[in-house]
């Protein structure tokens, strides 16, 4: 029985002769790390295959080529096959020789490293989290425990908190085994220049609150981060997380002056999820095994198209019932809302940070990765000129480009009906601004 880790699957990406793929014996071993590492190189992992494998490499091979992670535009189209791919969130392999099929994986796990951002086996680059509440706290902790930037800065008008916190997560650098640099300080100038900047700061909710009942409050507190960002990091990457949070997003990059590419809010991850953990009740199969896109909105106007959704590569719509998998889109509509009343006091926070460290540390990596997220709308899908969720391909500077999906006549009228929704709501906080 052999052991096969994140090296074994970076070599094989990195060797031509290997075409992409790790051959493993019956009883070997396969790392949960060289599985997420496998998801995100497109390295097909092949049990029982005639070919022998060579030994695991103990360490990455020097000079080892990346393969990126995603199918071009057209490939996004081609309908369900094409949909599975390992590009989408969730996506499971659908390929012969009996694959073990790599998880998706919430967030890269503690020192996976991400060779596209990583230079002399080092660390580079900083990110600055704007927001030490619990959202903030959770975004910071998956960042540095990734282990691939050289400091991470929590911001807060509570600068003790900031530093608290800050320190607290230092102290989990030899329990969780990186060496990023923790800080915590009160401005954004303090934090100084970024290559991305997270902004979670503002008012959470409470019970009996909708997402829009923010809009006023959270714009002031935003559009001043934004212009603040602007003057301090301006070749930055900003996500945005305070809702609401399609308005916010766009405001954020209004008041920021950034080129749309460089402004995208975390909505459709952190929806996505959901919607996957959701169905994962139904007994249909874990939620890493399920591959679909929350789109439109954060809130009532979300779009789950159902005629994207899969498990293990075949149509949910096939394996669940109809009223469940209703049941499934609504709940996760109403997800957030849920969790507030139950906290009684304070938002969702888990979830909402692992996802917006996800975009981030996919950023990084630049491997091409795509996700859902709030971009500004380019004619895609018959929209354009507001922020609204949409498939993106990320790179380091942002988004690459929208992704254009087969949806469906009644999806595709749903999420243009979002983007009106959206579309009036920012009217609303430009009267009133």
């Amino acid at each position: 029985m052999t052991v096969w880790g994140a090296a074994a699957v970076e070599a094989a990406a990195g060797a031509a002769a290997a075409g992409g793929r790790l051959h493993v014996g019956p009883r070997d071993v396969v790392t949960p790390l060289a599985r997420e590492r496998a998801r995100d190189l497109g390295v097909e992992i092949v049990v029982g295959s005639a070919v022998p494998a060579a030994s695991p490499p103990t360490a990455p091979q020097p000079g080892a080529a990346v393969a990126r992670q995603g199918s071009d535009r057209s490939a996004a189209a081609r309908g369900p096959a094409a949909r599975t791919g390992a590009s989408r969130p969730g996506a499971a392999a659908a390929t012969p020789g009996r694959p073990l099929r790599p998880p998706s994986g919430a967030l890269y796990r503690r020192g996976a490293p991400l060779p596209a951002l990583v230079r002399g086996g080092g660390r580079t680059g900083r990110v600055v989290v704007v927001g030490a509440g619990n959202v903030g706290t959770i975004t910071g902790l998956r960042l540095v425990e990734a282990d691939v930037f050289d400091e991470v800065v929590l911001v807060d008008v509570d600068e003790g908190r900031a530093a608290g916190i800050a320190l607290d997560l230092a102290h989990t650098a030899a329990l969780a085994g990186f060496a990023t640099a923790v800080r915590g300080v009160g401005t954004v100038e303090a934090a100084g220049p970024a290559d991305y900047v997270v902004i979670t700061a503002g008012r959470p909710r409470q019970p009996g609150m909708s997402r829009t009942d923010l809009i006023g409050t959270n714009a002031a507190i935003v559009g001043d981060v934004a212009e603040r960002v602007a003057a301090t990091s301006p070749h930055a990457v900003l996500v945005v997380v305070t809702n609401p949070l399609d308005e916010m997003t766009q405001h954020a990059w209004v008041r920021s002056g950034f080129p749309a590419s460089r402004v995208l809010g975390m909505a459709g991850v952190l929806d996505t999820a959901r919607f996957q953990s959701l169905t994962a009740l139904t007994g249909v199969g874990r939620a890493d095994a399920i591959s679909a896109w929350a789109l439109g909105s954060h809130g009532e106007e979300m779009v789950i198209p159902l005629s994207q959704a899969a498990v293990d590569g075949r149509p949910l719509g096939d394996v669940v019932p109809d009223d469940r998998l209703r049941a499934a889109v609504d709940r996760t509509r109403g997800s957030g809302a849920e969790v507030v009343g139950l906290l009684a006091k304070g938002s969702a926070f888990l979830a909402p940070g692992l996802s917006a460290a996800r975009m981030v540390l996919a950023m990084a990596a630049d491997t091409g990765a795509v996700m859902p997220a709030a971009v500004l709308a380019d004619g895609a899908y018959g929209i354009s000129d507001v922020y609204v969720g949409l498939p993106v391909r990320l790179g380091r500077s942002g988004v690459r480009e929208i992704v254009v999906l087969d949806l469906l006549p009644d999806e595709l009228a749903a999420l243009r009906a979002a983007a009106d929704r959206i579309r009036e709501r920012l009217g609303q906080l430009a009267a009133a601004s």
